[in-house]
């Protein structure tokens, strides 16, 4: 009962309602706040002096009056809820529950003559007071009757006052002897309130007790202390009861209003009988606000668990984005500890060439400068023959390891910078790009059960993708099974959501179902949607597949030729399953043609007689004349083919162990008229035999 509290509650002082009245808008409102909100409105613009001059503006009508036709259009603001005799507001100031109302016109009595009322009493009701309901914002002007006009609402101040007894202090059980213990239930039969314990003492559930009705100590007080029915009066005549209710004015009326002629015209019921009738009429409107209120605590049950799934699928997919940035770190550290050793080894390989160029000179410079001290010594001796003998030799050695120092000796082998230059803006940019891409298959569609219907052999489906999914969806597959409860097959791939599949089995039951597909895969299957073909074939003459000497009317139920020899025209409709029966009627029948009624296979000749070929079986002219019927019954759960003349059977059977795909057909020439009929139930003489599990699929 909690949630009732709000409509409980005063619209204007939000608490409870205390003796409420019901505005003509049939909203409700405390009568002390009622009086609270009057406003004064000039007499020049009151509804009341229009009807004084004789406009013929009824009650009811001027009540119904819209706020905004009661003042200028220039200002269309309302006043706040100041009260009648507190100083004037503005037209733009607003009350708390967003209600505004236009200001007295006319000036305030003054304070000292509100001291010569009674204590306790309330002002009286100015003229030409005006209210405007707090919820809807209409205004009316109030008659002589002021308040009193209104009708009280009796039911809703039960209603709350009910609502207040259940809330108050919990009820004590009756039995228990020292200290009472809280009620648990309460007994409807005995009027006594128990606890679990005197309950199981002095109540057990057997033996003439255990038909007793317990309910809960709340509904039992207020069962309790529930009131006989208060019988009502008239509002205008207080001592009359109201007995009747006026159905044009919508309003409990008594016997001195209608001899007043109030309701003269008006059709007027037993208020009992009204009163019943409104109340199956809310109990039933209830019972599809309760389907209503049902579905939405499903609905709120679903939102909530999918609060919990976002919540677990949010924790999910931190994690697994977490882990591939640590795998995308990871790889890029493992880079990085390559390129580190391409670096080093690098290092390494200048280091070492470097100092063996180092150590190569110092040992060439040291043989060098040992050379020249040599030879610095030679020069020195004063033995010219001593000398020369060894001159050669040592300018041949000077020379030699001077040329040894020859180009490129003193030039380094090895640059000191590193010809190594990291390319990592591709990756940057990459890493910038880096954002989430829709990687996941589509969502199953959802099947569109009104546009989805069944035309003779043909089926229409429609589906789309739920409201709120956002994967794409490159295209859809829809599969049929073989109208025998087979296998699925894929009868549709593409791109349309909408799709028609014709050549079905007639009288069988189909279940068809889709699916999305896009870079990622393909998704869930839809719900089956189970589709029934016709039972009886209905089709006509088909032009694309005539002979083009072939002339039709009638909506290509009706053929004949403008040739002398004999053409084809098949049915627009194939037969591969079940029984069907047809009939054509020989409108003209001139010099004794041949004409054929039959079967033909789709590439049946065009240009000779039906049955001339080994794609066609039919029935020649036999007995046929003008205003003739001939009659086709065509079975495939036995495989028959039987023909009748004016609902005379031609013969036992005229073709056995017929299997495949067969169109209705007949040739004809100029001298022959022929109507098609279908659609037309299996003779009465002929018992069709057990389908064939293992039917052909056209």
């Amino acid at each position: 009962m909690d949630e009732m509290e709000e409509e409980l509650k005063c619209p204007v002082c939000g608490s409870f309602f205390r003796e409420p009245i019901i505005l003509p808008c049939s909203h409700n409102i405390c009568l002390a706040c009622a009086r609270n909100i009057l406003v004064q409105t000039p007499d020049a613009e009151s509804p009341q002096s229009s009807r004084a001059s004789g406009s013929g503006v009824s009650d009811y009508d001027y009540l119904d009056l819209d706020k905004m036709s009661l003042y200028s259009e220039a200002d269309s603001g309302y006043g706040s809820y100041g009260g009648f005799v507190s100083a004037p507001t503005t037209p733009c100031q607003k009350s708390p529950n967003g209600v505004r109302v236009f200001p007295p016109a006319v000036p305030q009595p003054p304070p000292q003559h509100h001291l010569l009322q009674q204590p306790g009493s309330l002002p009286p009701i100015p003229r030409n007071s005006c209210i405007t309901c707090p919820q809807c914002h209409r205004s009316l002007i109030l008659d002589d009757r002021g308040l009193r006009g209104f009708p009280k609402n009796r039911v809703l101040e039960g209603v709350v006052d009910r609502y207040q007894q259940s809330k108050a202090a919990a009820l004590k059980c009756q039995l228990c002897e020292k200290s009472p213990k809280e009620a648990t239930v309460m007994c409807e039969q005995c009027d006594v309130f128990y606890c679990d314990p005197c309950r199981l003492r002095c109540h057990p559930p057997r033996g003439p007790l255990a038909k007793h009705r317990l309910v809960p100590p709340a509904q039992g007080r207020i069962s309790r202390r529930a009131s006989p029915r208060k019988i009502s009066t008239c509002t205008e005549h207080e001592l009359e009861n109201l007995s009747m209710y006026c159905v044009q004015c919508k309003m409990p009326v008594c016997y001195q209003c209608l001899e007043e002629g109030k309701h003269g015209t008006h059709e007027v019921k037993a208020l009992g009988a009204m009163w019943k009738l409104h109340k199956g009429q809310l109990s039933q409107a209830l019972n599809g606000l309760s389907d209503r209120a049902t579905e939405a605590k499903e609905f709120l049950v679903q939102l909530r668990n999918m609060v919990q799934h976002i919540q677990e699928n949010g924790v999910e997919f931190e994690a697994c984005l977490v882990a591939q940035c640590d795998a995308l770190i990871d790889a890029l550290n493992r880079r990085k500890a390559q390129l580190l050793a391409r670096v080093n080894k690098e290092h390494e390989h200048k280091l070492k060439v470097v100092r063996d160029q180092i150590s190569h000179c110092t040992v060439k410079l040291r043989q060098t400068t040992g050379l020249m001290e040599y030879c610095l010594e030679v020069i020195k001796e004063n033995d010219p023959s001593g000398f020369l003998q060894i001159s050669d030799a040592l300018i041949r050695r000077v020379h030699m390891t001077e040329s040894q120092w020859g180009k490129g000796t003193l030039t380094p082998r090895m640059n000191s910078d590193f010809d190594l230059t990291l390319d990592s803006g591709p990756l940057l940019q990459t890493i910038h790009q880096l954002d989430f891409v829709q990687m996941k298959v589509p969502a199953a569609p959802m099947l569109q059960l009104e546009e989805c219907c069944t035309q003779n052999n043909s089926a229409t489906l429609s589906w789309k993708q739920p409201p709120l999914s956002t994967i794409a969806v490159d295209g859809y597959i829809l599969e049929l099974d073989d109208g025998n409860g087979g296998q699925f097959r894929e009868v549709y791939v593409g791109t349309e959501t909408i799709c028609t599949v014709d050549g079905l089995h007639f009288n069988s039951t189909y279940r068809s179902r889709v699916k999305a597909f896009n870079g990622s895969g393909v998704g869930q299957y839809s719900k089956t949607l189970i589709m029934q073909t016709s039972e009886i074939a209905w089709f006509t003459f088909d032009p694309a597949s005539a002979h083009p000497d072939i002339m039709f009317s009638n909506d290509n139920l009706t053929v004949t030729c403008n040739s002398y020899d004999d053409r084809v025209v098949m049915g627009n409709s194939a037969f591969s399953r079940g029984v069907h029966y047809w009939e054509m009627t020989v409108d003209r029948y001139d010099n004794h043609p041949d004409p054929a009624f039959g079967v033909a296979r789709a590439d049946v000749l065009k240009d000779v007689m039906l049955g001339k070929d080994d794609k066609a079986w039919a029935m020649t002219d036999g007995g046929i004349s003008k205003g003739a019927t001939i009659g086709v019954l065509l079975d495939f759960t036995r495989g028959l083919l039987i023909f009748l003349i004016n609902d005379e059977q031609q013969g036992p059977v005229a073709f056995e162990a017929l299997e495949g795909v067969y169109y209705p057909a007949i040739s004809l020439n100029r001298n022959v008229q022929v109507t098609l009929h279908t659609g037309l139930p299996i003779p009465d003489f002929y018992t069709p035999g057990e389908a064939d599990p293992t039917g052909s699929v056209c």
